[in-house]
């Protein structure tokens, strides 16, 4: 996976913003951090997770979830090594982080299984063509494509 992949699946939940924080770009929903890009280096990424939910992809996919050092490890914060993940565990842990830091509302109206393709499509019915509010895109901020990553 590239960080622009990765980019575009953080992108891709709904209400999402990419921001800037500490030279690196992250993903935010309600102005909650759910993903970073960047950090340590352009091959890696980041996912806030549950202590519980890092525990299960790091005993399951090793060479792709480590979690972060210290504290922030700790409580949850999980590294992605890029080059050695898979598209529908990324989206799978990024639907995770996202539903953990969107309000409940919002969280609500996107389902705990919407992180497969399987289950994306079997939600869209086709008389839902028009995009509710909680759906519309996600922004992009100018000043994180200057940093290259």
């Amino acid at each position: 996976m590239t960080p622009n992949e990765f980019r575009k699946l953080a992108l891709s939940f709904p209400e999402t913003e990419e921001r800037g924080h500490m030279n690196h770009p992250d993903f935010r929903v309600a102005g909650k951090i759910f993903a970073t890009l960047g950090y340590p280096d352009r091959s890696w990424g980041m996912v806030k997770l549950t202590p519980v939910e890092q525990e299960m992809l790091v005993e399951t996919n090793a060479a792709v979830f480590v979690p972060a050092k210290g504290a922030w490890g700790r409580q949850g914060s999980t590294t992605v090594n890029l080059k050695a993940a898979k598209k529908e565990m990324v989206r799978s842990a990024l639907a995770a982080a996202w539903r953990l830091a969107a309000p409940a509302k919002l969280s609500e109206q996107f389902p705990a299984n919407a992180g497969t393709a399987s289950a994306e499509q079997s939600h869209k019915k086709p008389a839902q063509t028009a995009r509710r509010k909680s759906q519309r895109p996600a922004k992009r901020l100018k000043s994180n494509r200057k940093s290259g990553i």
